[in-house]
């Protein structure tokens, strides 16, 4: 049986953070898993940031409610879930990704969380289990499932690498770079071809 894993911002969602940036003007919020490889140094670098400014949960989830999913997410990601399983596997936060996950028609989402006072401070992060994605992808083939794994950034490095098909979807120049064994498609239509190849489909 075949089962799909995939991330989620850049694939499916705009980047959040990049968003977020955009609207407040906060340059450093741009940087993200396709910039830093070290999620740890991401993350306490975004959460400074975020104190600096007084950005508050209330301030992100106001552009978070303006975001649509990337042209052409939806009919993909739908035609995918008609073909095979699929998982979400992200290292976004519940308080982020749930306003958004209806309209993809609510896939199976495997992300963290954030530790939010009363005022709204977002106060820490808290990873679910380290190496989620790469833990996740094991699991599934532990059960038997052949995995195929696709995403755009650094932190889906080991999913795809211990998964048993594996690709890039749209990620940056030094990826490819570093990575050329791994295949890239650039688009969904490139994308519906390598599942297509992957799963037999016909």
């Amino acid at each position: 049986m075949n089962i799909l894993v995939a991330d989620l911002e850049g694939v499916f969602l705009p980047e959040i953070w990049v968003s977020v940036a955009e609207k407040t003007g906060i340059e450093g919020l741009k940087l993200t898993t396709r910039d830093i490889s070290d999620y740890d140094v991401l993350m306490t670098k975004r959460l400074s940031i975020v104190r600096e400014n007084n950005l508050k949960i209330q301030d992100i989830n106001k552009v978070i409610a303006t975001l649509e999913p990337l042209e052409g997410a939806l009919e993909i990601l739908t035609w995918i879930r008609a073909e095979s399983q699929i998982i979400i596997l992200s290292d976004t936060f519940e308080e982020f990704a749930k306003p958004m996950m209806a309209k993809l028609n609510y896939p199976t989402l495997f992300c963290h969380n954030l530790t939010i006072d009363g005022q709204g401070n977002i106060t820490g992060y808290n990873i679910r289990v380290k190496n989620q994605k790469t833990m996740a992808v094991n699991a599934l083939r532990g059960l038997n499932y052949h995995v195929v794994a696709f995403g755009d950034s650094y932190n889906d490095i080991g999913m795809i690498q211990a998964a048993h098909q594996g690709f890039f979807f749209n990620p940056p120049d030094s990826l490819t770079t570093e990575y050329p064994q791994v295949p890239v498609t650039r688009n969904y239509k490139g994308l519906k071809s390598m599942i297509t190849l992957a799963l037999n489909l016909r």
